[in-house]
């Protein structure tokens, strides 16, 4: 099941953690995978290198998504040395902590462009190819904290939550041509972004987990492999929770 045999995929924000396992998940069921990475080259291309050890097919692709006409001429580059786009999984993202009182402006327009328009940027560019080809699959990568929110994260939170009202805008919009756009949503994940926590705050935030525990990426990434598998052809406009129950 979920077999992605032919299938050409776009992970971005692909060079570390969650990003890195699900193009390494995608790999494994089959699909050539294309890593792309803002900045951190050598770790974009060991991911490359883990998936060709394996067996697979993965190339690298260095591009910043929040800037619409970079995201665009490398999307279609990727289009037409491989005839076209199958899967996109936006992933790239990143987060500014501040009280609401204390955050800069110029903070929320950053986390605004890159987890946002850089999430949108990179659709629209990947469906001119899915839609010609009428198959596709779109993931948003959000987080528990775009539904639940979080002290400290107003801003995080707001872009996080952004994306599950664009999917679902895009998922009605390119139903008609056999395109799925749905959202995950990781709860607390064992990631560079949470590594930096103090055993305090790891320790407030287990409790907040009816599971008990810390999710990994690989989690994720299974959830990932499911949502853009012909299997979940019939799943649009969803929102796939992987946080051990944290929010329900």
């Amino acid at each position: 099941m979920f077999r992605l045999d032919g299938k050409i995929a776009l992970v971005t924000g692909g060079s570390r953690g969650i990003g890195r396992a699900c193009a390494e998940a995608l790999a494994a069921q089959g699909a050539t995978v294309v890593v792309n990475y803002r900045k951190g080259e050598d770790a974009a291309l060991s991911v490359a290198q883990a998936v060709t050890a394996k067996g697979g097919k993965a190339e690298v692709s260095a591009f910043d998504v929040a800037d619409a006409a970079a995201a665009d001429a490398a999307i279609d580059g990727i289009a037409r040395r491989h005839g076209r786009i199958d899967i996109l999984v936006a992933n790239a993202g990143i987060a500014i902590d501040s009280l609401l009182l204390r955050q800069k402006e110029e903070d929320f327009s950053t986390l605004w462009r890159t987890n946002v328009l850089g999430a949108v940027n990179c659709a629209r560019a990947a469906s001119r190819s899915m839609m010609r080809a009428r198959w596709g699959r779109i993931v948003f990568m959000s987080s528990v904290v775009g539904e639940m929110g979080n002290v400290g994260q107003t801003a995080y939170a707001a872009t996080k939550a952004a994306l599950l009202g664009a999917a679902r805008s895009i998922a009605r919009e390119y139903a008609g041509r056999n395109v799925t756009a749905n959202v995950i949503a990781p709860g607390y994940i064992d990631t560079d972004m949470t590594g930096g926590m103090s055993p305090e705050h790891r320790e407030q935030l287990l409790r907040l987990v009816p599971l008990g525990k810390i999710g990994s990426a690989h989690d994720v990434a299974a959830a990932c492999a499911y949502l853009v598998s012909e299997e979940a052809g019939y799943v649009t406009g969803q929102v796939l929770r992987v946080n051990g129950g944290m929010y329900m």
